[in-house]
């Protein structure tokens, strides 16, 4: 079994910061790419940003040069720094890891932290 597990979500004024954690535990072997990703109410589900094992990221255009993806490999934690938060950036945030098990690697994912931007 693996977990995935979010928390750092809240309630935030518009320009200002929230840090969110992702915390992975199991049977892991190793862990390949991570991310965040966002649901928006009457939205579809969306990238965010990821990282991959070696530490190359990815941002979606909307968060470059706000947000910042960071990873413990050591310690299976997943880190997403927002900063500059906007109203638009309202939504349920889901980490999402490729996990290694055994002789198998599958995508897990967490059930989610709600971020909510105020004007």
């Amino acid at each position: 079994q693996v977990q995935l597990v979010e928390s750092g979500g809240g309630l935030v004024q518009a320009g200002g910061s929230l840090r969110l954690s992702c915390a992975a535990s199991g049977s892991i072997r190793s862990i390949n790419d991570m991310g965040w990703y966002r649901h928006a109410l009457g939205k579809q589900r969306e990238l965010v940003a990821t990282i991959t094992a070696g530490g190359s990221t990815n941002y979606a255009d909307s968060v470059k040069g706000r947000f910042t993806i960071t990873r413990d490999n050591v310690k299976n934690m997943l880190y997403l720094q927002m900063g500059s938060l906007k109203p638009k950036d309202t939504g349920v945030y889901y980490c999402n890891a490729e996990v290694r098990r055994f002789t198998t690697t599958s995508p897990y994912w967490g059930q989610g932290t709600q971020v909510t931007v105020s004007l």
